[in-house]
């Protein structure tokens, strides 16, 4: 029997100074001023249409990303949340995250966003070296990265997320690591640790940067998994560490098939509807011009997933966390009777790629390094 999930809000701000050389997102560099006003209006609208299908549910969380968020004002952000809270949506545990870059803040606009509500901060750091930052085409330096840091400090953020790259160009285990310390002496509450990928329709992917061989990037990860581990951050998921229970709350949240709606250019959302027995997938417009334009219907897509696919989506995010998931949690979000993936699960098991402990099951520590591979039997 489908259940209705937790809910969780998505918000996409487009636009960058510049667009990354590695980058896949929908972010596109800004050309003259950003429409801001015009653009929060049309999220406060794009919600309010996307929230009538969500059965009066309460936000448990709301993530802003981008592109670069920071380009906009608090006032504008305050706008926004001012017109979900008018809605009676929020309370003082919704977690509310901004994502920042180093390079488009200040202390005061940090403060800013403190005053106004939001008590999570993601700070795109990807490297600490100034020649690996210039490679990866990151308007900001070290040291500005450094000071970002230090000013989400001071406007009083005790929750924040750095987000740090390994295995760039010619990066070097010693690099890597360096970078990962430094990360690390600013103790912050969560840090994102993941691997630089070349993505289809990059400039990277059309001209490739050379990269660590096989076995340098194997020492990366097992040195810098046992630097956090020793440092007291807890791996819940493939590339997110946390100090004690410290975890992001939003990201649990897709991770475990919660329902979450998505607003803004290119935005997506999956929404249940427990009386009807369908989980729908919502995609907006993607160029902001578009999104902007299409006033009547912000929607580019919009479709049910089928009861026979569930149990894939499910597993293509619950078996990232390290501590897997239930089987009520899969029967619950998915609709789908665990017996259906029963025997593959046994079978993952006796491989020791799976492993079910009561009512959970997870991978091993075996299966987690190769994750794509036990996902593939279930396609």
């Amino acid at each position: 029997m489908l259940e209705l999930p937790p809910l969780s809000l998505y918000i996409h701000i487009p636009w960058c100074v510049r667009k990354c050389p590695y980058c896949d997102f929908n972010s596109h560099e800004a050309e003259g001023p950003i429409p801001e006003e015009q653009y929060i209006d049309a999220l406060c609208d794009d919600f309010d249409r996307d929230y009538e299908l969500c059965g009066d549910r309460k936000i448990e969380s709301i993530f802003i990303g981008g592109g670069t968020p920071s380009l906009f004002s608090a006032a504008a952000f305050n706008k926004l949340l001012q017109h979900i809270q008018d809605k009676d949506l929020l309370s003082a545990a919704t977690e509310i995250t901004l994502e920042a870059n180093p390079g488009t803040v200040d202390s005061e606009r940090f403060k800013a966003y403190r005053d106004l509500g939001i008590n999570r901060l993601s700070i795109g750091i990807q490297s600490f070296d100034d020649r690996k930052l210039q490679q990866l085409g990151r308007i900001h330096s070290g040291d500005e990265a450094k000071r970002a840091i230090e000013y989400c400090k001071l406007a009083g953020f005790e929750n924040f997320n750095l987000d740090i790259m390994h295995s760039l160009p010619d990066q070097s285990v010693e690099e890597a690591l360096l970078d990962l310390m430094q990360a690390v002496s600013f103790e912050p509450a969560h840090i994102s640790w993941y691997q630089l990928t070349i993505e289809p329709n990059t400039v990277f992917y059309a001209r490739p940067p050379t990269l660590p061989q096989d076995f340098v990037l194997e020492e990366i990860e097992s040195a810098g998994h046992q630097l956090l581990s020793d440092s007291n951050y807890l791996r819940y998921e493939v590339s997110a560490y946390a100090h004690g229970d410290q975890k992001s709350r939003h990201n649990l949240n897709y991770w475990q098939f919660g329902d979450y709606i998505g607003i803004g250019a290119g935005a997506h959302g999956k929404i249940t509807n427990s009386e009807q027995q369908i989980i729908t997938r919502l995609r907006k417009h993607k160029q902001p011009t578009s999104y902007l334009n299409n006033s009547v219907n912000r929607r580019a897509e919009s479709k049910q997933i089928p009861v026979e696919e569930r149990a894939l989506e499910f597993l293509l995010n619950a078996l990232r966390l390290r501590e897997g998931f239930s089987l009520d949690m899969f029967e619950a979000r998915t609709g789908v009777s665990f017996s259906t993936i029963g025997n593959k699960v046994e079978y993952l098991c006796s491989n020791e790629l799976l492993q079910q402990r009561e009512n959970r099951i997870s991978s091993t520590d075996k299966g987690y390094r190769v994750l794509n591979s036990i996902l593939e039997e279930f396609l």
